[in-house]
């Protein structure tokens, strides 16, 4: 019974989480970049949302406050390297370590920032999870539907073939370094709206908030697509089924929480998540499928 009344709140947890995953498919799948940055990118949504709403700053202006953090914060990255040449996990780290002074600056040298519920009428909130799963239902079918959109667009389909075959785009006149610099931004402006949500969903943004987010996102990634490839793969459906893998990360989360597993623990269990379903394709494609190849009667009997 515990577990089926914490499951309006997983919920609603998971579609935060689904969508700040959508963030890091864009630049995991779509730009084929391991960007770090979004360990601190939903940190600065979170506090940008927090500090505004407290000052009094209408709550939609304050996402899309947010939203425009996070995008400056993506083009920090892109810059760093496509203009300075740094690796991108690199260029993720060092942009991750200024955003932490960042936040503290934002939240005025505080670790943490409280949001009142009762004195703003927030999008989300853990008190009222019904209304909450209903929020964010609209504001990840609005968000994939806008990326759909935009990834039909020239510019969106130039920023896919960038991560697809940088060289072919770049022999086909394509600026492949402003392209990034676009894809990370878009990327780390939907994970700083999903630090937004979860800002007001908990009542509160923690500097720490951002910690070890990418882990949870790749799990909902590897999660949903393991799922929705099956279905039909199309752009619009992986993302349903991203957003679907941080739903069913998260049930699983607050099940194991329930049997008791200590809280030091938890990410520990993304981390083993996250590795089962990377290691899961490597180990079919290696063990299954090869020894099937080399079984005398795979494929049937060609004299058949």
């Amino acid at each position: 019974m515990a577990f089926l009344y914490a499951l309006p709140g997983a919920a609603a947890e998971g579609l935060i989480w689904g969508l700040m995953a959508i963030g890091v498919y864009i630049s995991f799948k779509i730009l084929d970049i391991a960007d770090l940055t979004v360990d601190g990118s939903i940190c600065t949504g979170a506090c940008v949302c927090a500090m505004l709403i407290a000052a009094g700053v209408p709550v939609w202006v304050s996402v899309i406050a947010a939203f425009i953090a996070g995008a400056l914060a993506g083009v920090v990255t892109g810059l760093f390297h496509t203009a300075l040449g740094i690796p991108s996990i690199l260029a993720g780290i060092l942009t991750q370590l200024i955003l932490y002074s960042v936040n503290l600056s934002i939240l005025g040298g505080k670790s943490l920032a409280a949001i009142d519920p009762r004195a703003n009428k927030l999008i989300v909130h853990m008190s009222d999870n019904p209304r909450s799963i209903v929020a964010m239902v609209i504001v990840v079918a609005a968000t994939i539907i806008a990326l759909w959109l935009f990834f039909y667009t020239e510019v969106g389909l130039t920023i896919k073939s960038t991560g697809d075959n940088p060289h072919m785009s770049r022999a086909q006149g394509v600026n492949v370094s402003l392209n990034k610099v676009v894809g990370l931004a878009v990327a780390n402006g939907i994970v700083a709206l999903a630090g937004a949500m979860l800002a007001q969903y908990k009542g509160s943004a923690n500097i720490n908030d951002g910690r070890g987010a990418i882990v949870i996102a790749l799990a909902a990634i590897f999660i949903g697509l393991s799922v929705s490839l099956k279905i039909k793969p199309n752009f619009v459906v992986s993302l349903i089924g991203v957003v679907g893998g941080g739903i069913v990360y998260y049930i699983v989360y607050n099940f194991v929480i329930l049997l008791g597993l200590k809280t030091d623990y938890l990410k520990m269990l993304s981390a083993i998540i996250v590795a089962v379903f990377l290691a899961v394709p490597y180990l079919k494609a290696e063990y299954f499928t090869k020894h099937t190849s080399l079984h005398p009667n795979a494929g049937g009997d060609a004299n058949a």
